[in-house]
């Protein structure tokens, strides 16, 4: 089904469920094909491909509200589903914040192409897919005598969406993804360190095919003597693959749900002080293959770059329709897109090399954070760093406090953002964070 078909069918389906009792219906019309390769010890384990097609119409009938998904395709079928589910919906609870958004907010159209579709992945033949991951597989295994298993993964999908509401919106957007990864396991007296490697793209021929798996089996190597340390206060280096994990309770707490339901530490916190002056955070969907750039989100609400965190400073949150209403507050949009830090002037190395003592963290192991108050608690491991060089690897530790005490002690951030990812957040330096050893 081309694109001018999905928006035929998707025309027929809103006008049978106007004409069958709903007052609003929006629908969309979503494919996708992906591909899964696996080897592990130079063996496949596991080769997979998928084709998916589905149909969502979201009905809005008497102030109820239900969504529904089918991939069944053809008409009459259709009718019959969408027959079905009206009749299904008149026996929910009436919900008055159940709205269409307001047109006046629709992504109009005319936006520049932000070239995030390589249709060279789509035609990708199965032999050039093994042979990447291969490759990869390759540049760990049997390099070094302590190693016991090594895997290596290629992924790919292609995806395309068509989505149109009752009251005015028409848009269509497609967009691809490439991921080669590497773990490595290694045998030591102290037990069997493992760690892992990965580079992504939009496109096949942007991306980084080589240097995944030596990259793994460094990192896993380079974890072996792993000690504890005494507990204290010590200055935290967080590398740029796990920032966006202490980043994420600090973006759930910016939702309206978390708002509306009570469980947000950032409630009430608009256009004050929530972090360091260091931290400037912003939305940007516009970049230029971007991974999380798009001209409009899931219901359809023009999208532009906004600042989030500014100067420390929190100038906004992501409010979708339905707890726009219930907060009284505008709609911005329910998710983020490319979330993007003000970078500084340093690498990480360069950062590691100027600490005197401190904890370079390189991963999280568990933990929690509460919503509601923003305390939280995680393992991670990582390396000891005194007089600017690593000591030695440690784990079996944990890092506690609260969030909006943590952001304010970010003194900071890096210039090595990772290209491939919609978080591009650098290496961060954060001074005086309460570690617990031994």
């Amino acid at each position: 089904m081309n694109t001018q078909d999905k928006y035929t069918l998707a025309d027929l389906v809103i006008a049978h469920a106007l004409k069958n009792g709903a007052q609003q219906v929006s629908v969309s019309i979503d494919e996708s094909r992906n591909n899964n390769i696996e080897i592990r010890d130079q063996q496949i384990d596991n080769l997979t491909e998928s084709n998916r097609s589905s149909l969502t119409i979201n009905l809005y009938v008497d102030k109820k509200y239900s969504s529904h998904s089918t991939n069944r395709m053809k008409k009459d079928e259709l009718f019959k589903f969408i027959e079905e589910a009206i009749f299904a919906t008149r026996y929910l609870a009436e919900d008055e914040f159940r709205i269409l958004p307001d047109p006046a907010l629709f992504y109009k159209g005319g936006g520049a192409d932000l070239n995030v579709l390589d249709p060279k992945i789509a035609s990708l033949e199965a032999a050039t897919r093994i042979d990447l991951a291969k490759a990869v597989m390759d540049e760990a295994y049997n390099k070094d005598e302590r190693v016991i298993s090594v895997s290596s993964n290629y992924s790919d999908g292609v995806s395309n969406r068509v989505y149109l509401t009752s009251n005015g919106f028409r848009g269509d957007f497609a967009r691809s993804s490439v991921t080669l990864s590497a773990s490595v396991s290694v045998k030591t007296d102290q037990g069997r360190p493992q760690d892992y490697w990965y580079e992504s793209s939009l496109f096949l021929d942007k991306l980084k095919k080589t240097g995944i798996g030596k990259m793994a089996l460094d990192r896993t190597l380079r974890k072996i003597g792993p000690r504890k340390i005494s507990s204290g206060k010590y200055n935290m280096l967080l590398e740029n693959r796990v920032a966006a994990n202490l980043m994420s309770p600090l973006y759930n707490a910016l939702s309206g749900y978390a708002l509306q339901q009570k469980q947000s530490f950032l409630a009430g916190k608009m256009d004050k002080p929530v972090a360091s002056k260091v931290m400037t955070v912003w939305d940007d969907p516009t970049i230029p293959s971007g991974p999380g750039s798009r001209h409009f989100d899931s219901e359809g609400l023009a999208l532009s770059k906004r600042a989030v965190i500014e100067d420390g400073i929190l100038r906004g949150y992501y409010i979708d329709t339905y707890y726009g209403k219930k907060l009284g507050m505008s709609p911005t949009s329910g998710s983020s897109t490319n979330v993007v830090f003000r970078l500084g002037n340093r690498d990480l190395e360069a950062m590691v090399s100027s600490l005197k003592k401190g904890i370079l963290v390189t991963g999280f192991n568990g933990g929690n954070c509460n919503g509601s108050t923003g305390d939280f608690s995680y393992g991670i491991e990582g390396y000891l760093i005194e007089n600017g060089a690593v000591v030695h690897p440690v784990n079996e530790m944990n890092i506690s406090g609260n969030m909006t005490q943590i952001w304010n002690n970010l003194v900071e951030a890096g210039n090595d953002i990772i290209e491939g990812s919609s978080s591009r957040i650098p290496s961060l330096m954060l001074e005086n964070i309460d570690f617990s050893g031994i």
